[in-house]
């Protein structure tokens, strides 16, 4: 059920065998987001149980679930683009159903992150899974 853009993830996880080169490539990827804008990063959109700051800021359009988000450190920002290639531009039925810690295991994440690190991917993955639920319930 993984999207392409989490698919190209696993494959250059495969091609890249050193763990440091995969942190790089982690990072590279957040790296590459946006920044989220100031206005965004409020309560609201904070997520607890994350070591350093965490901002997710979902936008549901028409089904589609898409979400920006921004952290302080630079494998958490990289975290971050992970999960946005894997739940953006999915429908919010396909959110709730995607396993999430499934697809994360293929690149071998769980085995290689701190467990701060890891408490707080599962806090983000938590606040996804609760947005995108919220939506189906209130819109059917």
């Amino acid at each position: 059920m993984a999207s392409p853009a989490f698919e190209a993830i696993v494959e250059d996880f495969e091609f890249l065998e050193d763990w440091e080169d995969r942190y790089r490539y982690v990072i590279e990827q957040g790296k590459a987001l946006t920044p989220l804008d100031e206005a965004l990063k409020v309560p609201a959109t904070k997520v607890h149980g994350c070591a350093s700051q965490v901002w997710l800021h979902p936008i549901v359009e028409d089904g589609v679930f898409r979400f920006d988000g921004e952290s302080d450190a630079m494998i958490v920002q990289g975290l971050i683009a992970v999960l946005r290639s894997l739940y953006n531009d999915l429908s919010v039925l396909d959110v709730t159903k995607t396993d999430a810690r499934g697809e994360l295991a293929r690149l071998g994440l769980n085995d290689h992150l701190s467990a701060q690190r890891s408490n707080g991917l599962r806090s983000m993955i938590e606040r996804i899974q609760q947005v995108a639920t919220e939506n189906l319930a209130a819109n059917g």
